[in-house]
């Protein structure tokens, strides 16, 4: 649900062109306040600001404490061009919405940090023709909204683009030039190995152009993951990576990491619970890693029926939960201790047997059950060579996760 290379010159012109950011960014129209500590911009949780029916982040701070958000995504527009959008929709430089938000979060002493990238849309590094380019469209949001923080999202199909990764790593080290303090953070795909081909070629891109964000951060979610324990183990072979890619000593790897989770149900239809978030955070915290992140608010509340059918929302976890319990995780890492206890949920239930596996050539009629992708499924009517969830609309009802 969602997912960085330049020259002296292009560095140089950048340079000329961000000239007065930091007076820029303090009279930003947005109210930019006072940065927080790096420790909260690391402990930031995803949120969309406009789509995933966005909670209200005030109520969020009031109830746990939290006081730093990751607003989700800044792309290239849908049309084509080099300009900062949210979504691939919205402009930047004409929004107010976002703004509004950002507004009420430091009203009440909080911040945001701003992503870019993510899993769709078409990103900035690969619409913008270089990374100085790349950077000044960044610019724009930097100084729109007063930014101390801001996370490069790099994942598919962007970092399988070699030259889409050199104009990313390449505007973040420029950025991180020009803004100085600005807290940066770069995640990418995780895997049980810690990342994978692409993953290590951005490293080592990163590493080629002398750029060293705040740290790196893994997702380890979407890959065949069961649990904390399959993540804290890809956490542990990522640091192995950082270490053999830098040089770093394992505690210096370990001061660059980041996780950033998936609460509840994720896309291929892995569990991640309360437990599991409490186990990688006490990980997280005992080997000093540098940030703790989940994607996402909007889907941090429960669904209705609380396992919403065996499905994966953008809205709800999937799993039985109190509201917020997954951002206090964020709260702890902190250093705060949030409002009220973290309740006990109900166990997530486990998913059923799988019924006999459907086949192209036998006849079904109404009642007969077969599985197919991991979930079971019920025919309506009559039907025969037609595929389990094919369409919407089709003969096959879906009866969940199996």
């Amino acid at each position: 649900m969602r997912r960085l290379r330049a020259c002296l010159g292009a560095a140089a012109a950048v340079t000329f062109a961000a000239a007065g950011t930091t007076a820029l960014v303090a009279n930003s129209a947005s109210g930019a306040t006072s940065a927080l500590s790096n420790r909260w911009y690391a402990a930031a949780p995803y949120l969309m600001p406009l789509d995933n029916d966005p909670p209200d982040p005030a109520a969020i701070m009031d109830a746990t404490g939290l006081k730093a958000f990751q607003l989700a995504f800044v792309l290239a527009p849908n049309g084509g061009g080099c300009s900062p959008t949210w979504g691939g929709t919205a402009p930047v430089s004409s929004d107010t919405a976002v703004q509004s938000m950002i507004g009420t979060i430091r009203a009440k002493g909080g911040d945001v940090s701003v992503s870019i990238g993510g899993y769709g849309g078409t990103k900035l590094g690969q619409a913008c023709a270089d990374a100085a380019s790349t950077a000044a469209a960044y610019q724009q949001v930097i100084t729109k909204y007063g930014l101390h923080a801001i996370d490069f999202d790099l994942e598919e199909p962007e970092y399988e683009n070699t030259a889409a990764i050199r104009n990313e790593i390449g505007a973040a080290k420029i950025l991180q030039q020009n803004n100085p303090g600005l807290y940066v953070s770069v995640t990418t795909a995780g895997t049980a190995d810690g990342t994978g081909w692409f993953g290590k070629q951005m490293l080592l891109e990163a590493k080629s152009q002398g750029f060293t964000p705040n740290n790196f951060s893994i997702m380890p979610f979407d890959g065949g993951f069961s649990g904390a324990a399959s993540q804290t183990s890809a956490l542990t072979n990522f640091n192995s990576i950082l270490q053999s890619t830098f040089g770093w000593d394992q505690a210096t790897a370990y001061a660059h990491e980041g996780f950033s989770g998936m609460n509840g149900r994720s896309d291929s239809g892995e569990y991640f619970t309360q437990a599991d978030f409490q186990t990688v955070l006490d990980y997280a915290t005992s080997h000093n890693m540098d940030r703790f992140t989940f994607w996402s608010l909007n889907r941090d509340r429960q669904c209705s029926p609380p396992d919403n059918g065996g499905r994966t929302s953008g809205t709800c976890s999937s799993v039985t939960q109190n509201s917020w319990d997954f951002a206090k995780y964020s709260v702890q890492f902190a250093g705060v201790t949030p409002p009220t206890p973290t309740p006990t949920p109900t166990p997530t239930p486990t998913p059923t047997s799988c019924k006999p596996a459907w086949s192209s050539t036998a006849v079904y009629t109404q009642g007969n059950e077969v599985s197919y992708n991991k979930h079971n499924w019920k025919a309506k009517w009559w039907t025969q060579n037609e595929v389990p969830g094919a369409s919407e609309w089709g003969p096959w009802q879906d009866e969940g996760a199996c």
